[in-house]
This record gives C-alpha cells, structure tokens and sequence, in this order.
C-alpha cells in the first residue's frame, strides 16, 4: 500500500515524537509499504529506505521548534496543510498516517480524497494545552476536547503509545476494537545522514573510559532538560551524595544551550561542578554508549503520564534504573525491575544509594528489567503490532 505520513514535528531531532515518527516509518517501509513523509522544514536528514521524506519551508528567522504546542508550530501547520493537499492531488494514497494535530488535517480531508486514517496519538491534545501553560483559556480547551474525539472516532485505527493513553483514547471510543497500543520501545540506531551538528563532547567520552576501568561510578541521565523532566530534583539528589561518594560522577546528556546554562549554574549553586557535568544534545549512538557505561540510569520526571522513550533504553542496557513512583513510570516498570522512589530529592538519593551500595542486587533488578524488555518491547513486539496496525487499514 501507499501511505502518507504527516508528521508536524522538526524532523529529526533527539526528542520522543521525532523518534517514534522514524520508527514507525522504518518499520512500515520493512514490511513493505511505499511512504511520503511529510513534516517541518526543520531537522536532521535520515537514511529511511522506502521514505520519500518532503519538507515545508525552513523559516529560521522564527528560531527552533520547542516541545510542545506553540504559535510557530500552528504557523508551519498552515504550510503542512496546503502542502498535503497538493500531495493528496497530485498521488492516490490507500491511508494517511497522522501524528499528534495533524489528525485534524487528515479528517478535514478525508471526504474528498477518501483515504483511510491511521491516528498516532502521542499524547491527549487538550491536556498538552495546559501542560505546556501553551492557553488555560476554558473554551478553547473544550473545543481541542471536542475536536480530538472527533478524530478518534474518524479514525480507522488509532495508535496510542502509553497504557494511561490507551485508556483516555478508550474512554472517547464507541470499542477498542480500532486501538492499538505501541510504546515508542525500539532502540535501533537512527541513521543520520550527517552527524557534524551533533557535539561530543570530550568529558562523556572520558568519563565512560574511567567507569569502565572501575576509577569512578556514574549516574546518567540522557534526555531533555524541560521542567516536567526533574532536573532540579536529580541535582538535589546528588547534593546528598556529593559528599559521601566521592568516586561518583553525574552525567547529564541532553538539553538545549539556554537549559544547559540553566542547569549548570543550579549545580554551581550546590557546589556540585566538579563531579556534575552537562554536555548539551549528543548522538543518539554516544547516550547509548553513555548508558551502557553508566552504574546507574535515572529518570527524575516528576510530573506527566506518558512513559519517556529512555526508560526502554534504560531497560534493554541492562543497567539499574532509578525513576520516580510516578504514573508516566509505574505503567510500565515496577519493583521487580527498577528501583521506584518518592518524587523527592531525598527518597531519589536513597534509591541511587541503594545501587552504589548493593551492586549485586541493584545488578538482578537490571537483569529482570533486560528479560522484561524482550519479553515486551523487543523489536519483535514492535514489528508484530506494527503489521496489526496495517492488517486493520486493509480490512477497513
């Protein structure tokens, strides 16, 4: 079949959505489907076999795409519309895959170029609204509210990537019989076609010499440095260890130069600077080295319910993980397979504590992790769900 792909996002880029947009495409394109990739002007070029990707215009006067809702994003929206028109005119497409607002493009159209729709809801819309403090504007969350059930139901299938999404997007639907949940759990390299506007820096490199020569442990974190992530909670953390492991280092990868020098002066401020170190946004092929590297991974997100796309890398390295007793992690972990703590820096430095000071447990729990990965969010999994997904749009 012959699928578009709409993808409002600055593809590609080291962030959840860009990554789930890839592997799904990849994936689609393994089983045979033929794919336009339409998304922003915006982001790094991949090798995608099968995936003619088409961007909108650049406008770099506007800056870069943040996370989350914002007038630039409606602005390339306007692009991504008409230029989906003229692809639709100009090619007869079996379905068109929607990711996040664009579904609302893709039912807008759907009556005149009868097309099936496959609905990737990375995330509830109207919540994002007020998560991102994007409009608290009562009406106008109502009428996103309005309109994402619209879609759902509009939709031939809807993929959702977390269980708390599965069960929002259930609640919204007549039957389930059309949901499908795929978690964002591939770990496969993205393959850039340039890597030169990526930075590697030379202090991960060094530090991941030194743990694997047993000089030092290290706590990694590898993500974005957005507030919801926990940032100023994992440096807290480390306040209350700072003192007692002194062969302890902090690794933070990830984050754009203004949260970067955020972060950093916070960690000056604790008089942390000598073993905290931030490198900014790395390859995709250097955090996994990171992590691989790492005595123990963390993720300190305190607040969300989607389930972050490290926390299955984090599973499948087999190194022990510390994350918060939060829903966005309780969903798909549990005490059998990480280390779940309060969302407070000091319960978060007990858990931490307990990996540096019982390696032999702390290496069990990581191996139950491992054996949960494959068992459920091996790319196995991923792929089988991924052929569901099209097995119901040629039903349909």
């Amino acid at each position: 079949m012959k699928g578009l792909v709409i993808a409002p996002q600055p593809f590609f880029t080291q962030r959840g959505t860009p990554f789930s947009v890839y592997y799904r495409a990849r994936a689609m394109a393994e089983l045979g489907e033929e794919l336009d990739l339409l998304t922003y002007g915006q982001g790094h070029d991949v090798s995608l076999p099968g995936v003619r990707v088409i961007r909108g215009p650049r406008f770099k006067i506007f800056g870069d795409v943040k996370i989350g809702p914002s007038a630039l994003k409606i602005f390339l929206d306007i692009f991504v519309f008409f230029q989906a028109i003229y692809l639709l005119m100009r090619h007869k497409y079996d379905y068109v895959h929607a990711h996040e607002e664009a579904v609302f493009i893709a039912v807008m159209l759907k009556p005149f170029f009868r097309y099936r729709i496959i609905y990737d809801m990375h995330s509830s819309l109207p919540e994002q609204l007020t998560n991102f403090s994007f409009t608290r504007i009562k009406w106008v969350t109502n009428v996103v509210a309005r309109l994402e059930r619209r879609a759902l139901r509009s939709s031939d299938v809807v993929i959702v990537v977390c269980p708390s999404l599965y069960d929002h997007a259930s609640d919204l639907l007549p039957s389930t019989d059309r949901l499908i949940l795929i978690e964002n759990s591939l770990c496969d390299s993205v393959k850039l076609h340039s890597t030169s506007e990526l930075t590697e820096p030379q202090i991960a490199r060094e530090l991941t010499e030194m743990s694997q020569l047993e000089r030092i442990r290290l706590i990694v974190y590898a993500g974005t440095l957005e507030r919801y992530q926990g940032i100023d909670l994992l440096l807290e953390s480390f306040r209350l260890l700072y003192d007692r492991y002194h062969d302890v280092h902090l690794l933070i990868l990830g984050g754009s130069d203004e949260q970067v020098a955020y972060y950093s002066n916070s960690a000056k401020s604790l008089e942390l600077t000598e073993r905290c170190h931030f490198t900014g946004t790395v390859s995709q092929g250097l955090a996994i080295h990171c992590n691989d590297c790492a005595t123990v991974t963390v993720s300190p997100r305190t607040r969300g319910t989607n389930t972050p796309l490290k926390i299955y890398s984090q599973m499948s390295g087999g190194v022990p993980i510390v994350a918060t007793r939060i829903e966005t992690h309780t969903q798909v972990l549990s005490d059998n397979i990480a280390i779940l703590v309060d969302a407070n820096a000091a319960s978060f430095a007990e858990g931490i504590q307990r990996v540096l000071d019982s390696p032999k447990a702390a290496k069990q729990i990581a191996e139950n992790a491992n054996h949960h990965y494959m068992r459920h969010y091996s790319r196995p999994v991923f792929m089988k769900k991924v052929q569901q997904v099209l097995d119901h749009v040629i039903q349909h």
